[in-house]
């Protein structure tokens, strides 16, 4: 496939949460990627509509804070229309709790928040999913916030915190609340970002950063996988 044969739009909150590894990714399946700034640039409805991927990432808001950040309400209506149309959409931490919340899930504070490098449990139907590459892997908890299943998708994976972390619409749509797309060079924008929020939860940086470099590697490896697989089902 040739660079620029479909097209990817990615929603994003946080400057410094990319796309990571699914970069190369989506290029290699010949996606042309646009980034677009949530909060700053205007949503082009249509556009999110027409992209033949979209992949919607996460920040530090919650999906319930409407008041605060008006544009939320457009953003969530506008992924509910690609969902009920059946569009190809990817949902990471914010992203799939927007999706949920699309889909009239709830979304609400958890019992504490998730924030380092941890496994999964995943389901019978995770198994059987592209969240099988993520068997025994540590991936990148970030979050407080934690969302209901939405009607009609399947359970992937959970933690003891946090029942849901993962589910899937038929092929075409798949919510992660945790990251796999974290390249392990860039943990310390991660670390800088995010500072306040880890002196609030009493998290030492050090922690993070040296699980980083023991496991993100194999995380990111994992996350690789993860995606290729998700793509080939919808796209091949």
């Amino acid at each position: 496939m040739s660079r620029g044969d479909k097209t990817c739009l990615v929603l994003r909150h946080l400057a410094f949460e990319g796309l990571g590894v699914l970069a190369e990714i989506v290029a290699g399946y010949g996606f042309e990627t646009r980034y677009l700034e949530v909060g700053v640039e205007a949503l082009p409805l249509e556009y999110i509509a027409a992209s033949d991927l979209l992949v919607v990432l996460g920040g530090p808001i919650s999906v319930y804070e409407t008041e605060a950040y008006p544009f939320l309400v457009g953003e969530i209506a506008a992924i509910g229309e690609r969902l009920r149309a059946k569009r190809p959409t990817l949902g990471i931490c914010l992203g799939a709790q927007m999706m949920a919340a699309a889909l009239g899930a709830k979304v609400a504070p958890g019992p504490a928040k998730e924030i380092g490098y941890a496994p999964l449990t995943l389901t019978e139907e995770g198994r059987a999913s592209p969240l099988a590459a993520l068997d025994g892997v540590d991936v990148l908890h970030w979050h407080g916030d934690a969302f209901g299943l939405p009607e009609g998708a399947k359970n992937l994976a959970s933690t003891t915190l946090c029942p849901h972390q993962a589910f899937a619409l038929d092929s075409f749509a798949l919510g992660l609340q945790f990251h796999v797309e974290v390249i392990p060079a860039t943990i310390e924008a991660w670390l800088i970002g995010n500072t306040v929020e880890l002196g609030k939860a009493g998290i030492d940086p050090r922690t993070i950063r040296a699980q980083s470099a023991e496991v993100g590697a194999a995380t990111a490896q994992a996350g690789r996988k993860l995606f290729a697989a998700w793509l080939d089902g919808v796209f091949l």
